[in-house]
């Protein structure tokens, strides 16, 4: 952890790779950071409407994102403009790297969706992960990222969710 890395409110941006590549980069409020996890604030940062067909990001949504430099997943709390909440959506990825300004994370294709809820708790783009050859190319990766999809499943679908995000 840098000297300064658990300033609440600096700036720090958001790195998000898929297979090596920056899939995507934004600006983040950094709200905390324990040496374990990492919590971040920023505004959705795709163009336009994103939407799943179970729920929409949209402009003005808001992402409370949580991420851990010892576990295989990121969780993002989304909000939209007014406050409500709308879910979860959480990443596995590989456990996030905070250096300097940069928060890295390497998406590993597998996703979760919690609603809010807590009624609709759905596993995605397994398919893609199929494909990604990780299986293959990095078996300890993907024997990790399989069980903590698991693991977070089981959270999402009991009582442990809220308090894994409470810290």
């Amino acid at each position: 952890m840098s000297a300064n890395s658990s300033e609440p409110g600096r700036r720090v941006d958001v790195v998000l790779l898929k297979a090596g590549r920056t899939k995507i980069r934004y600006p983040a409020e950094l709200l905390q950071d324990d040496g374990t996890r990492i919590v971040v604030r920023a505004p959705f940062a795709g163009t336009g409407v994103r939407d799943f067909g179970f729920v929409r990001f949209e402009p003005g949504d808001v992402f409370t994102e949580y991420y851990w430099r010892d576990r295989w997943y990121a969780v993002m709390e989304v909000r939209g403009p007014s406050g409500v909440l709308k879910g979860w959506y959480c990443d596995i990825a590989r456990p996030a790297v905070l250096s300097g300004t940069e928060l890295v994370v390497e998406d590993l294709d597998l996703d979760l969706w919690r609603s809010a809820d807590g009624r609709d708790v759905r596993r995605l783009d397994e398919d893609e992960f199929a494909q990604s050859g990780l299986t293959a190319t990095d078996p300890e990766a993907a024997a990790a990222a399989v069980a903590a999809l698991d693991a977070l499943e089981e959270l999402a679908r009991g009582d442990g969710f809220e308090a894994l995000l409470a810290g």
